[in-house]
Protein backbone atom coordinates (compact mmCIF):
# COMPACT_ATOMS: atom_id res chain seq x y z
CA UNK A 1 0.00 0.00 0.00
CA UNK A 2 1.35 3.59 -0.39
CA UNK A 3 0.90 4.47 2.51
CA UNK A 4 2.93 1.68 3.98
CA UNK A 5 5.65 2.92 1.54
CA UNK A 6 5.47 6.71 2.95
CA UNK A 7 5.75 5.41 6.91
CA UNK A 8 8.92 3.42 5.67
CA UNK A 9 10.00 6.66 4.48
CA UNK A 10 9.32 8.87 7.40
CA UNK A 11 11.66 6.07 9.38
CA UNK A 12 14.52 6.82 7.07
CA UNK A 13 13.67 10.51 7.65
CA UNK A 14 13.92 10.42 11.35
CA UNK A 15 16.99 8.16 10.94
CA UNK A 16 19.24 10.33 8.79
CA UNK A 17 17.89 14.14 10.71
CA UNK A 18 18.25 11.77 14.03
CA UNK A 19 22.03 10.92 12.89
CA UNK A 20 22.51 14.97 12.65
CA UNK A 21 20.84 15.73 15.91
CA UNK A 22 22.23 13.92 17.98
CA UNK A 23 25.70 15.20 16.71
CA UNK A 24 25.08 18.33 18.07
CA UNK A 25 23.24 17.65 21.02
CA UNK A 26 24.95 18.39 24.64
CA UNK A 27 28.18 20.22 22.33
CA UNK A 28 28.59 23.80 21.98
CA UNK A 29 27.17 25.24 19.18
CA UNK A 30 26.29 28.71 18.24
CA UNK A 31 22.83 29.95 18.79
CA UNK A 32 21.30 32.57 16.30
CA UNK A 33 18.15 34.73 17.20
CA UNK A 34 15.57 34.35 14.44
CA UNK A 35 13.74 37.46 13.78
CA UNK A 36 10.79 36.33 16.61
CA UNK A 37 13.77 36.12 18.79
CA UNK A 38 13.35 32.21 19.02
CA UNK A 39 16.84 29.77 18.37
CA UNK A 40 17.67 28.35 15.86
CA UNK A 41 21.35 26.29 15.54
CA UNK A 42 23.36 24.42 12.79
CA UNK A 43 21.27 21.26 14.29
CA UNK A 44 18.15 23.03 12.92
CA UNK A 45 19.39 23.96 9.69
CA UNK A 46 21.14 20.76 8.78
CA UNK A 47 18.68 18.07 9.63
CA UNK A 48 15.95 19.74 7.78
CA UNK A 49 18.26 20.31 4.57
CA UNK A 50 19.07 16.47 5.06
CA UNK A 51 15.15 15.96 5.23
CA UNK A 52 14.32 17.63 2.22
CA UNK A 53 17.14 16.71 0.01
CA UNK A 54 16.03 12.82 0.86
CA UNK A 55 12.15 13.65 0.21
CA UNK A 56 12.98 15.35 -3.03
CA UNK A 57 15.38 12.66 -4.63
CA UNK A 58 12.49 10.14 -3.53
CA UNK A 59 9.34 12.46 -4.16
CA UNK A 60 10.23 14.84 -6.68
CA UNK A 61 6.66 15.58 -7.35
CA UNK A 62 5.87 15.84 -3.63
CA UNK A 63 5.90 19.72 -2.06
CA UNK A 64 7.83 20.88 1.37
CA UNK A 65 7.13 22.96 4.12
CA UNK A 66 9.98 23.19 6.46
CA UNK A 67 10.00 25.64 9.39
CA UNK A 68 14.00 26.87 8.60
CA UNK A 69 13.47 26.56 4.70
CA UNK A 70 10.05 27.48 3.81
CA UNK A 71 7.80 26.07 1.24
CA UNK A 72 8.48 23.87 -1.72
CA UNK A 73 6.01 23.15 -4.60
CA UNK A 74 3.29 24.05 -2.88
CA UNK A 75 0.32 23.23 -4.68
CA UNK A 76 1.45 19.42 -4.55
CA UNK A 77 -1.06 16.93 -3.87
CA UNK A 78 1.28 15.85 -0.94
CA UNK A 79 3.04 17.87 1.30
CA UNK A 80 5.69 17.21 3.49
CA UNK A 81 5.80 19.07 6.80
CA UNK A 82 9.02 19.48 9.06
CA UNK A 83 10.16 20.69 12.04
CA UNK A 84 13.51 19.57 12.52
CA UNK A 85 13.72 20.20 16.12
CA UNK A 86 10.64 21.24 18.24
CA UNK A 87 11.75 22.62 21.28
CA UNK A 88 15.12 24.22 20.35
CA UNK A 89 15.51 25.83 23.54
CA UNK A 90 15.33 22.37 25.32
CA UNK A 91 17.72 21.26 22.81
CA UNK A 92 20.36 24.19 23.13
CA UNK A 93 20.18 23.56 27.45
CA UNK A 94 20.92 19.98 27.60
CA UNK A 95 17.18 18.88 28.26
CA UNK A 96 15.57 15.98 26.20
CA UNK A 97 11.87 17.38 25.76
CA UNK A 98 12.44 18.13 22.02
CA UNK A 99 11.84 16.09 19.10
CA UNK A 100 11.61 15.96 14.98
CA UNK A 101 8.66 16.39 13.81
CA UNK A 102 7.57 14.65 10.47
CA UNK A 103 4.19 15.36 8.62
CA UNK A 104 2.70 14.12 5.36
CA UNK A 105 -0.43 15.71 4.23
CA UNK A 106 -2.93 14.72 1.16
CA UNK A 107 -4.97 17.45 -0.57
CA UNK A 108 -3.96 19.27 3.19
CA UNK A 109 -5.44 16.50 5.12
CA UNK A 110 -2.82 15.24 7.59
CA UNK A 111 -2.39 11.14 6.76
CA UNK A 112 0.34 10.31 8.67
CA UNK A 113 2.82 12.23 11.55
CA UNK A 114 6.11 11.13 13.22
CA UNK A 115 7.42 12.62 16.93
CA UNK A 116 10.99 11.35 16.72
CA UNK A 117 13.16 11.82 19.83
CA UNK A 118 16.39 11.07 18.47
CA UNK A 119 18.47 10.87 21.71
CA UNK A 120 16.04 8.31 23.59
CA UNK A 121 15.68 6.50 19.98
CA UNK A 122 12.09 6.87 20.53
CA UNK A 123 10.03 6.98 16.86
CA UNK A 124 6.25 7.52 17.24
CA UNK A 125 4.01 7.41 14.20
CA UNK A 126 0.39 7.75 13.86
CA UNK A 127 -2.07 7.60 10.41
CA UNK A 128 -5.55 8.81 12.22
CA UNK A 129 -6.38 5.64 12.72
CA UNK A 130 -3.66 3.81 14.84
CA UNK A 131 -0.44 5.04 16.81
CA UNK A 132 2.80 2.96 17.17
CA UNK A 133 6.09 3.59 19.96
CA UNK A 134 9.04 1.88 18.29
CA UNK A 135 6.76 -0.84 17.08
CA UNK A 136 4.53 -1.05 19.91
CA UNK A 137 0.50 0.03 20.11
CA UNK A 138 0.01 3.26 22.08
CA UNK A 139 -3.04 4.49 23.15
CA UNK A 140 -4.20 7.67 24.85
CA UNK A 141 -5.41 6.88 29.05
CA UNK A 142 -8.81 7.11 30.03
CA UNK A 143 -8.46 9.64 32.99
CA UNK A 144 -12.13 11.13 33.19
CA UNK A 145 -12.25 14.10 35.73
CA UNK A 146 -9.80 17.00 35.67
CA UNK A 147 -9.32 16.16 39.68
CA UNK A 148 -7.19 13.33 38.57
CA UNK A 149 -5.69 14.90 35.30
CA UNK A 150 -2.19 15.66 34.71
CA UNK A 151 -1.64 18.86 32.52
CA UNK A 152 1.85 20.00 29.87
CA UNK A 153 2.38 23.07 28.30
CA UNK A 154 5.43 24.45 26.85
CA UNK A 155 5.57 27.98 28.35
CA UNK A 156 3.19 29.41 30.87
CA UNK A 157 4.07 33.04 29.52
CA UNK A 158 2.70 31.89 26.26
CA UNK A 159 -0.70 32.17 27.63
CA UNK A 160 -0.27 35.98 28.67
CA UNK A 161 0.54 36.99 25.04
CA UNK A 162 -1.80 34.91 23.42
CA UNK A 163 -4.95 33.59 25.56
CA UNK A 164 -6.75 34.39 28.31
CA UNK A 165 -4.40 33.45 31.15
CA UNK A 166 -6.57 33.71 34.61
CA UNK A 167 -8.54 30.91 32.59
CA UNK A 168 -5.98 29.06 32.46
CA UNK A 169 -4.28 29.23 35.49
CA UNK A 170 -7.84 28.13 36.65
CA UNK A 171 -7.68 25.06 34.84
CA UNK A 172 -3.61 23.90 36.27
CA UNK A 173 -5.71 24.83 39.84
CA UNK A 174 -8.32 22.51 38.86
CA UNK A 175 -6.05 19.33 37.88
CA UNK A 176 -4.05 16.61 40.27
CA UNK A 177 -0.15 17.89 38.20
CA UNK A 178 1.03 20.73 36.71
CA UNK A 179 4.38 20.68 34.74
CA UNK A 180 5.96 22.59 31.56
CA UNK A 181 7.12 19.89 30.07
CA UNK A 182 6.07 20.95 26.41
CA UNK A 183 6.99 21.33 22.82
CA UNK A 184 6.45 17.94 20.57
CA UNK A 185 6.96 16.22 24.46
CA UNK A 186 3.98 16.83 25.75
CA UNK A 187 1.88 15.33 23.04
CA UNK A 188 4.48 12.56 23.06
CA UNK A 189 3.26 11.81 26.52
CA UNK A 190 -0.47 12.14 25.76
CA UNK A 191 -0.33 10.07 23.07
CA UNK A 192 1.55 7.31 24.81
CA UNK A 193 -0.78 7.40 28.12
CA UNK A 194 1.80 9.11 30.32
CA UNK A 195 -0.18 12.60 30.27
CA UNK A 196 -3.26 13.53 29.70
CA UNK A 197 -3.65 16.92 28.68
CA UNK A 198 -1.27 19.35 26.28
CA UNK A 199 -2.45 22.67 25.57
CA UNK A 200 -0.01 25.31 23.44
CA UNK A 201 -1.64 29.27 23.08
CA UNK A 202 0.53 29.79 20.24
CA UNK A 203 1.26 27.21 17.34
CA UNK A 204 2.74 27.40 13.40
CA UNK A 205 1.38 24.30 11.01
CA UNK A 206 4.94 22.85 11.43
CA UNK A 207 4.30 22.76 14.99
CA UNK A 208 0.48 21.34 14.59
CA UNK A 209 0.10 19.11 11.79
CA UNK A 210 2.49 15.67 12.76
CA UNK A 211 0.71 15.89 15.92
CA UNK A 212 -2.42 15.57 14.81
CA UNK A 213 -2.47 11.88 12.67
CA UNK A 214 -0.73 10.60 16.01
CA UNK A 215 -3.18 11.76 18.31
CA UNK A 216 -5.84 10.48 16.86
CA UNK A 217 -4.28 7.26 16.08
CA UNK A 218 -3.81 6.72 19.68
CA UNK A 219 -7.21 7.63 20.31
CA UNK A 220 -7.30 10.98 21.30
CA UNK A 221 -8.63 14.12 20.62
CA UNK A 222 -6.59 17.30 19.05
CA UNK A 223 -8.09 20.74 18.23
CA UNK A 224 -7.97 24.22 18.21
CA UNK A 225 -8.20 25.95 21.17
CA UNK A 226 -12.02 26.49 20.93
CA UNK A 227 -12.63 22.75 20.12
CA UNK A 228 -12.33 23.31 15.70
CA UNK A 229 -10.38 21.68 13.45
CA UNK A 230 -6.73 22.06 14.89
CA UNK A 231 -4.99 23.12 11.73
CA UNK A 232 -7.93 26.07 11.32
CA UNK A 233 -6.61 27.89 14.71
CA UNK A 234 -3.02 29.08 16.04
CA UNK A 235 -3.77 27.06 19.11
CA UNK A 236 -3.85 23.62 20.09
CA UNK A 237 -5.65 21.30 23.16
CA UNK A 238 -4.90 17.38 23.24
CA UNK A 239 -6.63 14.84 25.50
CA UNK A 240 -8.48 11.48 25.47
CA UNK A 241 -11.92 11.96 24.59
CA UNK A 242 -13.49 12.48 28.09
CA UNK A 243 -11.52 15.08 29.39
CA UNK A 244 -11.21 17.23 26.04
CA UNK A 245 -14.78 18.73 26.16
CA UNK A 246 -13.69 19.65 29.72
CA UNK A 247 -10.53 21.21 28.82
CA UNK A 248 -12.47 23.31 25.79
CA UNK A 249 -15.21 24.53 28.36
CA UNK A 250 -12.74 25.72 31.01
CA UNK A 251 -11.32 27.69 28.46
CA UNK A 252 -13.94 29.49 26.91
CA UNK A 253 -15.88 29.83 29.59
CA UNK A 254 -17.90 32.66 29.89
Amino acid sequence: MELDNFKDFTRVLANESGKIVRKYFRSDIHVERKKDSSPVTIADKTAEEKMRELIMKEFPDHGILGEEFGEHNPKAEYQWILDPIDGTKSFITGTVMFGTLIALLKNNSPVLGVINQPVMNDFLIGDNVSAQLNGMAVHVNDTSKLAEASLMTTDQINFEQYQDIDKFLALTRSVRLYRMWGDCYGYFLVATGFADIMIDPVMHIWDTAALIPVIRGAGGVITDYQGNDPLSGNAIIASNKKLHPLVVSALNKG
